[in-house]
């Protein structure tokens, strides 16, 4: 399992680990990292052009230092101050090595950055002569490492507030922060490298975490030789109206597909044409009024993708919750919730599906401050509606009360289309029905719903059909022994 922490939660850390060891132990630990990652990143260290953009903090001395082994090895390194003060033993370290400073012009020569400005500490937007290096860096034709974080993002949430690295690399010491997993922090770190310094015996319960390949397949529930449908999960799917078929089609499938025994469907006339034709194994109640008496028993239910806002919707979405199983919400049972939340008054667990528009309405906070700050959003509305929410976007999290929020790491910008939300609500819904609680149904239904979008885009455009279909796949995929190379 990948884990991540707060700047608070490394640098608590650090103080336990430096006192216990002479003076400078990290830093050199550190800089030994990021010269090996920039050596490696370069190819051919002696005769390259290097520039440290250097700040006044320890990420400053991390880069001088690290500039100073380049220079040993042949790198004509050049040091950008940028700070107040400088690292003084970490800036005679360089000079004496053959490294020299000089001012911003170093950066356009350079064939390799590197981002000393900021460390894990800083928050909020960037200023002079800050801003304009990091806007430099970005213009340049040579890539940019970034020591811990990149200058520009919170190392404790991802809030980006205007200028920002564009790092090809992130080499982060000890311990990953949570500002690299998440998104708008995530996609500016590019390829993220940890450096072990030592801080692992130190370090408290993550804040955020994300499940691996090998944390999945041991989550994911597997038939037994006594199974029959029944013990393998019967859900329950209620979705999709006249106007909007293709949901209920997209929601039964991606349940049927992730190994649910049975799929109990049930819809007005118009959708359950359509999900006879397409999935003719699932068992249909075609409904002419809002009851769900004649459905028979399920394990969990999948409520909302496309089945309108009106009072039908309310009715189904009322009885749906009133039953003792877990619950999936998603897309307009959100919109009928968000207008009633005494509708969310149950003991039986629930997880809700939003995007950040749709959680906008659930919690009234803006998109864009949603956007902007997904964990803190995702945590407060998992507190705020006592249901464990999965927020989807470009980086989905899933956080549920008193657990670190789970960041998935799966997932292709190609499923930024119609309908595979459905594909989602149905995958995680076949989890919850096969016995897996909510926080793990939806960590595990959104990695392999990622990672099956993966599968259907190859670096093409998909459609939400081929990502149901994908799904089998990508079971598959994640059942696989990682091959170990001797």
């Amino acid at each position: 399992m990948r884990t991540a922490f707060t700047a608070d939660q490394i640098r608590a850390a650090e103080r336990e680990l430096m006192a216990r060891l002479p003076d400078g132990t990290l830093m050199q630990r550190a800089a030994s990292g990021l010269a090996a990652a920039c050596a490696g990143l370069l190819g051919k260290v002696y005769g390259s052009r290097v520039a440290l953009l250097v700040g006044s903090g320890d990420n400053g001395g991390d880069a001088l230092y690290a500039g100073a082994r380049l220079a040993r090895r042949g790198a004509r390194v050049e040091a950008v101050l940028a700070g107040g003060r400088t690292h003084e033993a970490g800036l005679e370290a360089l000079l004496l090595a053959g490294g020299r400073v000089a001012g911003a012009e170093a950066v356009g020569r350079a064939d390799l950055i590197v981002d000393g400005l900021l460390g894990i500490g800083a928050s909020g937007a960037l200023r002079e002569p800050y801003r304009e290096l990091v806007r430099a860096a970005n213009a340049a034709a040579a890539p940019t490492v970034a020591v811990d974080v990149p200058s520009g993002v919170d190392a404790s949430s991802g809030r980006v507030e205007g200028a920002a690295v564009e790092a090809r690399l992130t080499v982060t010491m000890g311990a990953r922060k949570t500002g690299l997993l998440v998104d708008p922090g995530a996609a500016l770190a590019g390829e993220v490298e940890l450096v072990d310094i030592g801080l692992g015996p130190f370090l408290p319960d993550p804040d955020v975490a994300g499940l691996s390949r090998a944390d999945v397949a041991a989550l994911l529930p597997r038939p037994a030789a006594e199974s029959d449908k029944y013990r393998r999960g019967v859900v329950g799917v209620v979705a999709g109206s006249d106007q909007y078929t293709g949901a209920a089609v997209l929601a039964v499938g991606g349940a049927l597909l992730a190994g649910a025994g049975m799929v109990r469907y049930a819809g007005p006339g118009e959708p359950v044409a359509q999900v006879r034709a397409h999935w003719p194994e699932a068992v249909i109640t075609e409904l002419d009024r809002p009851s769900l008496d004649g459905v028979g028993r399920v394990q969990a239910w999948v409520i909302g993708p496309g089945l309108g806002t009106g009072e039908w919707a309310r009715e189904l979405l009322a009885q749906v919750l009133a039953s003792d199983v877990p619950v999936l919400i998603d897309a307009d049972g959100l919109t009928v919730v968000a207008r009633e939340r005494a509708l969310l008054g149950r003991t039986a667990p629930v997880l809700v599906t939003p995007h950040a528009g749709e959680l906008s309405r659930l919690t009234g906070a803006g998109r864009d401050e949603i956007e902007a700050d997904r964990l803190a959003h995702a945590r407060g509305a998992a507190a705020e509606l006592g249901a464990t929410v999965l927020l989807k976007g470009s980086t989905t999290v899933v956080a549920e009360q008193g657990r670190p929020v789970r960041v998935n790491g799966t997932g292709t910008p190609w499923l930024a289309t119609g309908g595979t939300g459905d594909v989602l609500s149905g995958v995680a819904g076949a989890l919850l029905a096969q016995g897996l609680g909510t926080y793990d149904a939806g960590s595990c239904g959104a990695y392999l719903h990622g990672l099956a979008g993966r599968i259907a885009a190859s670096g093409a455009p998909l459609h939400a059909a081929g990502v149901a279909a994908a799904v089998p796949e990508a079971i598959r995929e994640v059942g696989r022994p990682t091959r170990v190379h001797r």
